[in-house]
């Protein structure tokens, strides 16, 4: 299933990309928002695979809002005006739909999103792009070891390197819980693939003794069957 929000400030363009959405089995909408400033906030916490944006939106352009996001979904931009077709390519955009936007249209649209979801798909099986000040650095995620949340922002422990990223701990979560990691504390994921020894009350992961949590430890129990001896 391919998760999605909405932003976009007009509630006639709302109400239609709902309707498309809604008739889309594969799609999962997650929030609609008009305010592009709260979708930021939002997309810090859960982040989606899919970004239907206007280009035109109160207080943050579109270009805008691509250029400060912190990760890279799949963007569709959605806009009244077809001169901005050929610069939303700069910003590395899947795909631009005029409105008002067809179904015909939006199923082509689609078509593109669910061939690039499967690529990208399979290469997060192996690596990230983890977002490290202005630029992005690709992570494997056979070399990230564990995260550690520090307030607003976390530190991605990797083999011989460490990242600090402005994303709380929910957001690797999100997205690391689908892989061979698990939190086990509410600072702390862990690969499961690196601990060395296990007690009750801790991991060992590269000489770093990290705590387990009291409600996390039958999660990383039922995580760990058949992993760990």
């Amino acid at each position: 299933m391919i998760t999605c929000i909405i932003i976009e400030d007009q509630a006639p363009a709302q109400r239609i990309l709902q309707k498309y959405i809604g008739d889309y089995a594969n799609l999962e909408i997650k929030a609609t928002f008009s305010d592009p400033i709260e979708a930021l906030e939002y997309l810090k916490e859960i982040p989606v695979d899919l970004i239907f944006l206007d280009i035109h939106l109160p207080k943050l352009s579109g270009m805008d809002f691509l250029k400060i996001l912190n990760y890279k979904p799949l963007v569709i931009l959605t806009t009244a005006f077809h001169e901005y077709a050929v610069q939303s390519y700069d910003f590395d955009v899947l795909d631009y739909l005029l409105k008002p936007i067809s179904f015909d249209r939006f199923k082509k649209a689609m078509e593109r999103v669910e061939r690039e979801y499967t690529k990208d798909e399979k290469e997060q099986k192996e690596s990230l792009l983890v977002k490290v000040g202005y630029e992005y650095a690709s992570v494997n995620l056979a070399d990230i070891l564990y995260v550690k949340s520090d307030g607003d922002y976390t530190f991605l422990h990797c083999i011989n390197k460490k990242y600090m990223v402005n994303s709380p701990l929910k957001y690797w979560n999100e997205i690391l819980s689908k892989q061979d990691f698990c939190q086990i504390h509410r600072s702390y994921i862990v690969s499961l693939q690196k601990i060395e020894k296990i007690s009750s009350a801790s991991v060992l992961i590269e000489n770093q003794e990290l705590p387990i949590g009291r409600k996390y430890k039958q999660v990383l129990k039922e995580k760990l069957k058949g992993k760990v001896s």
